[in-house]
């Protein structure tokens, strides 16, 4: 079954947040925020765009001060599109690709040597993780401001955190 497409859903949710944004920093959104849970790369956000010019759901202009550099802003029937997608509930948990699982999946001996190697490396990549969502949590999040403007950013990465640790910790049990 062919997977929905999101990233214009994603795109209409950025351009939404940040008005006359463009290609470039919404590319760079990938790279940060949105990148910590959802990947695109600039070989389909520019498609991407392109179509939903042409479907009336952003506007691309330029300024005066750079003609290539394009400006989106999204339309009131891409505002609407936006919307009605938020307004529908996930029904699906997401699909994992997730290789160290995947490889513990196939080791049937309780004593494999590859085992403590794999929990060591999985425990230093999980730690790495959490260092960098924490230092994320307090470079974005400095404030209660910051929480009560960008509200739904601000679960999504103390999900991420929680998640996290909590893989950490069920690694150090195994360990034991």
């Amino acid at each position: 079954m062919p997977k929905k497409r999101i990233l214009p859903f994603i795109i209409l949710g950025i351009i939404n947040n940040r008005p006359y944004i463009t290609g470039r920093e919404i590319t760079a959104e990938f790279e940060t925020e949105i990148g910590d849970f959802w990947r695109a790369s600039h070989s389909q956000i520019y498609p991407e765009l392109k179509r939903m010019v042409n479907d009336g759901w952003i506007t691309a202009s330029t300024s005066q001060e750079n003609a290539k550099e394009r400006y989106y802003q999204i339309t009131s029937e891409g505002q609407e599109v936006l919307n009605n997608w938020l307004d529908q509930l996930v029904t699906d948990l997401p699909i994992h690709e997730d290789l160290f699982s995947l490889k513990l999946f196939f080791i049937k001996d309780k004593n494999d040597k590859r085992i403590p190697q794999m929990i060591n490396r999985q425990l230093l990549l999980l730690e790495k993780e959490l260092k960098y969502l924490q230092q994320r949590l307090k470079q974005v999040f400095p404030n209660k401001t910051a929480i009560k403007t960008n509200y739904g950013h601000y679960l999504i990465l103390t999900r991420a955190i929680s998640r996290t640790k909590g893989q950490i910790v069920w690694l150090k049990e195994i360990e034991e």
